[in-house]
C-alpha cells in the first residue's frame, strides 16, 4: 500500500532525528514524508535538512506561526500546510509528531489492518513514556479504542469523508466521532508500542488550560456530557484543576457563542454515542 506521512515539528531538535530514523527503518517504506518546520527557533530545520539531502522521498516545508506550543489549531494548521502539497495517490495518510519512535513493523501492520477490514478508518498503536526510573510505561489517558493525535493513520476514504482535520483543540476526538458517523471504524493494536519522547502536554502554554472545554462546546456535547467528560479527564490526568478549567472553558465558549465544529445532525449522533459509551461503562 502507498502511504504518505506528514510530520509537524516545532522546536524538536532533541527528538526529530530519532523520529525520522524510525520512519526510515520501517519494513514498509512511505512513498513520501513531508516535514513541516513550524517556526522552529532551534536546530530543528538543520536536522531536517540533513535527512532531506540523503533521502529523495523526504521533503521539507517551512511555516511561520506563533512561537507558543499550543494544542489543537496550531498543529492542524501545520499538518494541512504540508498535506496540501501532496497528491492523492495514497491508500492512507499519517499525521505524526516529531517526538515519536515507531516500531519497525508499524506501517506494515497498519497496512495489514486496513486490508483486513473494509470499514477501517483511523488506526494506531499505544503510547509509552519513560518514568523517573527510565522504564517505558503505557500512558494512554483516553479510552483503549482511541488513537492518540501524535500518530494517527487515516484511510483515504475515511479522511475524505470526515473532511480532513478540524483546526481546533479536540481535533483528534472530533475526527474519530465523525469517522463513526460515516460508518468507519477506529482500530487500535496493543502490539504496536510507540515511544513518546516528550511527556503528554509537557510543553503546552498555560493559555491552553480552557481549550478542552471550548472544544466540548464546539463539538455539541451539551453540558451534562461535558461535565462527565471533565471528571474523567481530571481523574485520568490526576489533576483536579482540569475539571474546573474544562468547565470554565465550556462556559466561556458558550458565552462567546463560538461556532460549532460539527453540524446539528452530527452533534446529535455524537451525543447519542457518548451517552451510549457512558452507560456501557456504568452497567
Amino acid at each position: 500500500m502507498n502511504y504518505y506521512i506528514v510530520i509537524c515539528a516545532h522546536n524538536e531538535e532533541s527528538y526529530i532525528a530519532a523520529t525520522l530514523n524510525a520512519v526510515l527503518s520501517q519494513t514498509m517504506q512511505a512513498k513520501k514524508v513531508l516535514v513541516v518546520n513550524d517556526n522552529s527557533t532551534d536546530k530543528t530545520e538543520t536536522i531536517i535538512d540533513e535527512f532531506v539531502l540523503g533521502n529523495n522521498h523526504i521533503l521539507k516545508v517551512n511555516r511561520s506561526s506563533s512561537t507558543l506550543h499550543m494544542p489543537g489549531a496550531k498543529v492542524v494548521e501545520a499538518f494541512n500546510e504540508g498535506f496540501k502539497l501532496l497528491d492523492n495517490q495514497y491508500d492512507f495518510i499519517v499525521k505524526l509528531d516529531a517526538d515519536i519512535i515507531l516500531p519497525e513493523n508499524y506501517f506494515e501492520k497498519i497496512s495489514e489492518l486496513i486490508n483486513s477490514d473494509p470499514r477501517a478508518g483511523i488506526l494506531g498503536g499505544f503510547a509509552y513514556e519513560q518514568d523517573t526510573k527510565g522504564q517505558w510505561k503505557l500512558n494512554h489517558p483516553m479510552n483503549k479504542d482511541h488513537v492518540r493525535g501524535a500518530f494517527k493513520s487515516y484511510t483515504k476514504e475515511c479522511f475524505n469523508a470526515i473532511g480532513g482535520l478540524k483546526n481546533s483543540i479536540g481535533w483528534d476526538t472530533i475526527d474519530e466521532l465523525l469517522a463513526q458517523y460515516h460508518d468507519f471504524k477506529v482500530i487500535t493494536d496493543n502490539s504496536l508500542k510507540i515511544k513518546h519522547l516528550r511527556p503528554l502536554g509537557a510543553s503546552y502554554n498555560k493559555q491552553a488550560r480552557y481549550l478542552q472545554g471550548e472544544a466540548m462546546y464546539r463539538m455539541r456535547y451539551g453540558y451534562l456530557i461535558s461535565f462527565i467528560a471533565s471528571i474523567k479527564i481530571a481523574f485520568k490526568r490526576k489533576k483536579t484543576s482540569l475539571f474546573t478549567d474544562t468547565l470554565k472553558g465550556y462556559a466561556i465558549a458558550k458565552k462567546k457563542n463560538l461556532p460549532f465544529l460539527v453540524s446539528q445532525k452530527e452533534g446529535e449522533f455524537i451525543r447519542k454515542l457518548r451517552r451510549k459509551n457512558i452507560l456501557n461503562k456504568l452497567f
